[in-house]
C-alpha cells in the first residue's frame, strides 16, 4: 500500500513537470513533424532510458546531494554553460533557410540515441527527483528501502514517458504546417536556453 501511494505520487509529479514546453519535449515534438511519428517515440523512449539513470541516480545520491551546496552550485554551473551552448546551436538552426528533408522519415536507432543525448544534457530533472525524493523520504535514511526505490524508479519513468507520448499524439497532427514549427521552434528553443542561462545566474548569485 505504501508502495503504491508512492508510485502515483512520483508518477504524477514526472508527468506534471515534463508538461511545460522544455528540451526534451520540444525535441519530441520538432522530431514528430519533421521524421513521423515513429521517430518522435524513438526520441521519447530514448529520453525515457536516460530520465531512469537520473532517478537512479537521484534517489541512490539523495542523502548526499539533498543540502549540499558545493554539489549544488557545480550542478548549476555545468547547466549554465549547456544552456549558452543550447541556445547559439538553436539560434543558428533557426537562421538556417531551407524547407526540412524529410528523407529518413523510416524509424532508426539514431533518433533514440538522439533522445537519449538531450535527455543526458538536461540535468534539471536530477535536482528535481532529489526533492521529490526527500519529500517521499526515500534514500535519505541510514539504508535503502529497495522496494520504494524501484517504485519511485519506475513512476519517475513512467511519468515522464506519458507526457512525451501525450506530445507525439499532438504534434504529428501539424505535419503540414511542419516548416514554419520547424522553424519558430528553435526561435522558441532559443528563448527558453536564455531564460534558462537568466534563472540558473539568479540561483548561482543567490545561492
Amino acid at each position: 500500500m505504501e508502495e503504491t501511494k508512492l508510485f502515483l505520487i512520483t508518477y504524477f509529479a514526472a508527468l506534471l513537470g515534463v508538461i511545460p514546453p522544455g528540451l526534451v519535449n520540444m525535441t519530441v515534438a520538432k522530431t514528430c513533424v519533421e521524421k513521423g511519428k515513429k521517430n518522435g517515440l524513438y526520441v521519447a523512449l530514448g529520453a525515457t532510458i536516460v530520465v531512469i539513470i537520473q532517478a537512479t541516480v537521484a534517489v541512490l545520491l539523495a542523502k548526499y546531494i539533498f543540502g549540499n551546496e558545493f554539489v549544488q552550485n557545480i550542478l548549476l554551473r555545468a547547466g549554465l554553460v549547456i544552456f549558452i551552448l543550447l541556445a547559439v546551436y538553436f539560434f543558428i538552426q533557426a537562421k538556417k533557410r531551407g524547407g526540412i528533408e524529410h528523407k529518413s522519415r523510416k524509424a532508426n536507432s539514431n533518433s533514440i540515441f538522439k533522445g537519449m543525448l538531450v535527455a543526458a544534457l538536461n540535468i534539471f530533472p536530477v535536482p528535481y527527483f532529489v526533492a521529490i525524493a526527500g519529500a517521499l523520504n526515500i534514500g535519505v535514511g541510514a539504508s535503502y528501502d529497495w522496494s520504494r526505490i524501484i517504485a519511485f524508479i519506475l513512476a519517475a519513468s513512467m511519468g515522464s514517458f506519458t507526457t512525451l507520448y501525450v506530445y507525439v499524439l499532438s504534434f504529428i497532427r501539424i505535419e503540414k504546417q511542419a516548416e514554419a514549427f520547424s522553424k519558430y521552434s528553435n526561435y522558441f528553443m532559443t528563448a527558453l536556453m536564455l531564460i534558462l542561462v537568466i534563472v540558473t545566474l539568479l540561483r548561482i548569485y543567490y545561492s
